[in-house]
C-alpha cells in the first residue's frame, strides 16, 4: 500500500526524527527555545577542540592569497561565465549580501560567520545566483584551507573585486570564524512566503519607521529594498524614505548610504534577460543532482548575459568594469522613464542616450543596450537631501571615493567588534569611531589594595554586584560590542539608561572614581572588581571562601571615543537577571531574558546559575523582593532553587505577571515573585537544571558554577587578551 507521495516505492519504518518539518516539540510552539543558547556547539563543528581559526590565520600567506583572488576575477568559467569577462560585480553583490544582513538593533546578522553558506539566506530571492560566486571561490578555498575562512573569503572577494576595477580600498581585516549549521537566534520576520507585501512588517508602510524592530530589510528575502519600488511600485521619493530607514538600522547614515549606493553601482550589472519563471528550485529546495546549486536557468546556454536573478536587466555605467564616476554622469545628465525589463520587473531606462554611451552586451561587446537605474537609484537623484550629496561627490572624485572606501569597510567590518579583534597586514592605523575604541588599561597597581578599599566602602553587596553586571550584561556576541570594558556605563547614554538605576548609579561611581584616582586602576578594572569582592563576601557568609578570578588591564573610554547614538539600541529593555521590565512588552519577560542570555553567549545551565545567585545575593533591580526566595538575602546560596522546587509551597497568580509563593499548610505568603522566576520552576529542561542546584550535594557545585558563569560574563569583551 502506498500514498499519492511515495511515487509506488516500499515504505519502510525509521525511528529517527530527520525531515526538518518533524520536531517533537513543535506541539507546543509558545514553548521557550532553549536551542539558540546551545547553538554551534562542538558537536557541530568539524575543526576539533584544539582548532583556532584566529591564530591558524595568522599562518596565511597574505600576499599569495590576494594575487589568487585578483587572478580569479577575469578567469571566466564556462559553467558560469562572467560578465564582461570579469566576476568583480558578482563577487561584490556576495560581499554586501553577507556583511548587509547586518542590524543595529540586536547586532545580529552580517558577515561575520559565513551564514551565507546556509539556510535561509542561501535561498534568499535576493541572492540568486550568489550559490555560484561562492563554487568559484572553492579552489581558493580548497587550496588555502583552515588558514582561511569562508567568512573571511566572501568579504575578501569584495575588497579584491573592487581592487581589480580601480579602487584604493581603506582596509582589510580577517578573524571571521565561520559557523557550521544555520543560526538558530536570528528573526528575520514572521512572514510565511518570500517578498510577502512590504505592509506586513510596518504598522504603516507608508512610515517607514514604523518597521518592526530588530528588522532592517523590508521584505522577507531582501537584504535592503525593494529595487523596483516600495511593494513593487516604483515612485522614488517614497524608495528613498525606506532607503534612509533601512540603511540608518544598519548605523548608516545619508553621506555613507548614498556612497554605498554609488559606489556599489558603478560596477557590475543587474540580470533579468529571461523568463525567471522558467527559474529553478532555490538551492534549500533543490534536488541532490544540483550538488547545492540552485535556480537552475535553463535557458542560460553559456552566455552571461541570458543570466537571471533580480530580473532587472542592464548595467549602470558605460563601463561596468571600471571604478569610475561614470553613475554621476549616467544618472544626473539623463531624464528617465519606466520599462519593463525582459523578465518583467519594472526599471528606469533614459528617455534618450548616445549609442556610444550606452554598456556593452555582458558577452557580446558588439551589441549595445541602455543603461538602467533601479528605484533605489532614482531615489539618489529625486530625494533633495540625497541629490545634494551626489551633486558634491560629482565636484569632488576624491571626496567620493574616499567616503565610499570608507563606508565599504565599515559595512564590512561593523560585526567584527573593536580594532584587537583584528588580523593582517590591512588592518588601517586608524582608530575609528564606530569600533567603540577603549585605550589600554593600567595593570601596574595591587588588586589586593583595591579590593580593600572597596571592601571598606561601605557600599552593599547588592550595589556592587549590580553596577558590575549593569556594566557587562550589554555586551553582545552578535557584533562584538558592548560589555565592561571602557566603562562607558558611566557616560551618556548609558548613565541615563532607566535600568541603570541612574542614581544608585551616580552614588557607586563617585565611590570608585575616588578609588582609581588613590590607586591608578581604571574605573572600568574596579567596577568589575567590586562585584567580585561582593561575591566573595556573600560566599565567605554563607561558607563557602572562594576567590572570583579577575583580568586586570580594561580601559575607560572616554565621550570623544564614544558614539552615543549608536549605542542606543544597546538600551536593555529588560533584564531578568535582576528581575526587571522597563514596561508591559507583547513579548513575554522570560523570552527577553532568553535574548540576553544567548547575545551574552550563555549557555542554559549558565543562565539558570546566575539567576538562583542573582537572586540569593539581593541584586533585583531597585530592591524588590521579587523571586528572593531565600531568608539569607546577601548569601550566595542555592536557596532559590531549594525553595523554587519545593512542594511545601504553591504558586497563585497576583495579576500583571507577579505571583505569590503560599505555604500550602498554613496558605500564608512566603514570597512574591516574577514569570521569570517561575519559569525555572515550570519550563521542563529549566526544571531539570533547577533540581540540579537543588540537591543537597550540589550546592559547593552551585557556587562554583555561579563563579563561573559570572566570571565569563564579566570578560566576554575581553579581547585585548584574547587571540
Amino acid at each position: 500500500m502506498t500514498d499519492n507521495n511515495s511515487g509506488g516505492k516500499c515504505p519502510v519504518m525509521h525511528g529517527g526524527s530527520t525531515s526538518a518539518s518533524q520536531n517533537n516539540t513543535a506541539w507546543w510552539p509558545e514553548g521557550l527555545n532553549l536551542d539558540i543558547l546551545h547553538q554551534h556547539d562542538r558537536k557541530t563543528d568539524p575543526m576539533g577542540e584544539d582548532f583556532d581559526y584566529r591564530e591558524e590565520v595568522r599562518k596565511l600567506d597574505f600576499e599569495s592569497l590576494k594575487k589568487d583572488m585578483h587572478a580569479l576575477m577575469t578567469d571566466s568559467q564556462d559553467w558560469w561565465p562572467a560578465d564582461w569577462g570579469h566576476y568583480g560585480g558578482l563577487m561584490i553583490r556576495m560581499a554586501w549580501h553577507a556583511a548587509g544582513s547586518y542590524r543595529l538593533a540586536d547586532g545580529r546578522g552580517g558577515g561575520g560567520t559565513g551564514n551565507q553558506r546556509f539556510a535561509p539566506l542561501a535561498s534568499w530571492p535576493d541572492n540568486v545566483s550568489l550559490d555560484k560566486a561562492r563554487r568559484l571561490l572553492w579552489p581558493i578555498k580548497k587550496k588555502y584551507g583552515n588558514k582561511i575562512s569562508w567568512a573571511d573569503l566572501m568579504i575578501l572577494a569584495g575588497n579584491a573585486a573592487y581592487e581589480t576595477m580601480g579602487l584604493k580600498t581603506f582596509g582589510f581585516s580577517f578573524g571571521r570564524e565561520d559557523i557550521w549549521h544555520p543560526e538558530k537566534d536570528v528573526y528575520w520576520g514572521a512572514e510565511k512566503e518570500w517578498l510577502a507585501p512590504s505592509d506586513e512588517r510596518y504598522e504603516d508602510v507608508a512610515d517607514p519607521s514604523t518597521m518592526e524592530n530588530p528588522l532592517a530589510a523590508v521584505q522577507m528575502g531582501l537584504i535592503y529594498v525593494n529595487p523596483e519600488g516600495v511593494n513593487g511600485n516604483p515612485d522614488p521619493l517614497k524608495t528613498a524614505e525606506q532607503v534612509r530607514e533601512t540603511f540608518a538600522r544598519m548605523a548608516m547614515n545619508d553621506e555613507e548610504t548614498a556612497a554605498l549606493t554609488v559606489g556599489g553601482h558603478t560596477v557590475g550589472k543587474c540580470h533579468g534577460n529571461g523568463d525567471a519563471e522558467a527559474l529553478g528550485r532555490e538551492p534549500e529546495a533543490a534536488d541532490v543532482e544540483q550538488q547545492g546549486f540552485g535556480w537552475h536557468n535553463p535557458n542560460m546556454s553559456g552566455r552571461a548575459s541570458n543570466a537571471v536573478s533580480s530580473g532587472i536587466e542592464g548595467a549602470w555605467t558605460k563601463e561596468p568594469t571600471k571604478f569610475d564616476m561614470g553613475y554621476f554622469d549616467m544618472l544626473l545628465d539623463h531624464e528617465w522613464e519606466l520599462r519593463k525589463s525582459p523578465a518583467g520587473a519594472q526599471q528606469w531606462e533614459p528617455v534618450d542616450i548616445k549609442e556610444e554611451d550606452k554598456p556593452v552586451d555582458a558577452s557580446d561587446p558588439s551589441i549595445r543596450h541602455n543603461p538602467i537605474m533601479t528605484d533605489a537609484d532614482m531615489a539618489m537623484k529625486m530625494d533633495p537631501t540625497y541629490r545634494a550629496i551626489l551633486e558634491d561627490f560629482r565636484k569632488n572624485p576624491e571626496k567620493f571615493q574616499n567616503a565610499f572606501a570608507r563606508a565599504w569597510f565599515k559595512l564590512t567590518h561593523r560585526d567584527m567588534g573593536p580594532k584587537p579583534r583584528y588580523i593582517g597586514p590591512e588592518v588601517p592605523d586608524e582608530d575609528l569611531i564606530w569600533q567603540d575604541p577603549i585605550p589600554a588599561g593600567n595593570t601596574n597597581y595591587v588588586e589586593e589594595v583595591v579590593k580593600e578599599k572597596i571592601a571598606d566602602s561601605g557600599l552593599s553587596i547588592a550595589e556592587m554586584v549590580s553596577t558590575a553586571w549593569d556594566s557587562a550584561r550589554t555586551y553582545r556576541g552578535s557584533d562584538m560590542r558592548g560589555g565592561a570594558n571602557g566603562a562607558r556605563i558611566r557616560l551618556a547614554p548609558q548613565k541615563n539608561w532607566q535600568g541603570n538605576e541612574p542614581e544608585r548609579l551616580a552614588k557607586v561611581l563617585k565611590v570608585y572614581e575616588q578609588i582609581s584616582a588613590d590607586t591608578g586602576a581604571s574605573v572600568a578594572d574596579i567596577i568589575v572588581l567590586a562585584g567580585s569582592v561582593g561575591i566573595e563576601k556573600a560566599a565567605k557568609a554563607a561558607g563557602h571562601d572562594i576567590r572570583v578570578p579577575f583580568l586586570k588591564g580594561r580601559g575607560d573610554a572616554t565621550d570623544e571615543m564614544t558614539d552615543a547614538e549608536s549605542f542606543d539600541p544597546l538600551e536593555p529593555l529588560a533584564d531578568g537577571f535582576r528581575n526587571w521590565l522597563k514596561q508591559d512588552y507583547v513579548v513575554k519577560p522570560e523570552e527577553m531574558l532568553l535574548d540576553r542570555a544567548q547575545l551574552m553567549g550563555l549557555t542554559a545551565p549558565e543562565m539558570t546559575v546566575l539567576i538562583g545567585g542573582m537572586r540569593a545575593l539581593g541584586a533585583n533591580y531597585g530592591g524588590t523582593k521579587h523571586g528572593v526566595f531565600t531568608d539569607r538575602e546577601g548569601q550566595l546560596t542555592n536557596d532559590f532553587f531549594v525553595n523554587l522546587t519545593d512542594m511545601a509551597y504553591a504558586w497563585k497568580p497576583t495579576g500583571n505577571g507577579l505571583y505569590e509563593v503560599r505555604d500550602r499548610k498554613t496558605d500564608q505568603v512566603k514570597w512574591t515573585a516574577t514569570r521569570v522566576d517561575l519559569v525555572f520552576g515550570s519550563h521542563s529542561i529549566l526544571r531539570a537544571y533547577a533540581e540540579v542546584y537543588a540537591q543537597d550535594d550540589n550546592e559547593e557545585k552551585f557556587v562554583k558554577d555561579f563563579v563561573a558563569a559570572w566570571t565569563k560574563a564579566m570578560n566576554n569583551d575581553r579581547f585585548d587578551v584574547q587571540s
